[in-house]
């Protein structure tokens, strides 16, 4: 985590708070679509698809430190089992996976976990899982 740093809100521009109400919108399905959220919280598209993947906030109710990973793996015999071996042996655990049917030859997998064990960083985690052959695109989604 360390390329993440923890900041009073009262000192960010509003419209970071604003990122964190539209995507609280469409995940209570509040809101249809991105538009509808960005129009209901008076910010452009723009600024929500520029900071939505770089702002997160600390669950007040889970215990112990969970992230949320997503990555298209090419879709290839053994690749989701790499993925979650390398995770496993980081020392992380595995809550929950979504993996959707393959289109064009890649696979979307979307990865909870359980990080509070772990020997190293999540940084560190992303960095080894992003560079293993296969992971075309890996990003953290959400962690606490």
């Amino acid at each position: 985590m360390e390329n993440y740093l923890l900041i009073h809100k009262s000192i960010l521009p509003e419209y970071y708070g604003l990122v964190l109400e539209a995507r609280h919108l469409l995940e209570a399905g509040a809101a249809k679509d991105v538009s509808q959220a960005v129009k209901k919280v008076g910010i452009s598209r723009s600024t929500y698809y520029k900071y939505k993947d770089y702002i997160l906030e600390p669950s007040e109710t889970a215990a112990g430190r969970k992230a949320v990973i997503a990555a298209m793996l090419s879709h290839e015999a053994g690749m989701l089992s790499a993925l979650l071996s390398k995770i496993s042996s980081a020392g992380a655990n595995v809550l929950a996976i979504t993996q959707s049917l393959p289109i064009r030859g890649k696979a979307s997998v979307t990865v909870s976990l359980d990080v509070d064990g772990m020997e190293g960083s999540l940084t560190e985690l992303i960095d080894q899982l992003s560079q293993s052959p296969g992971v075309e695109q890996l990003k953290i989604l959400a962690a606490e």
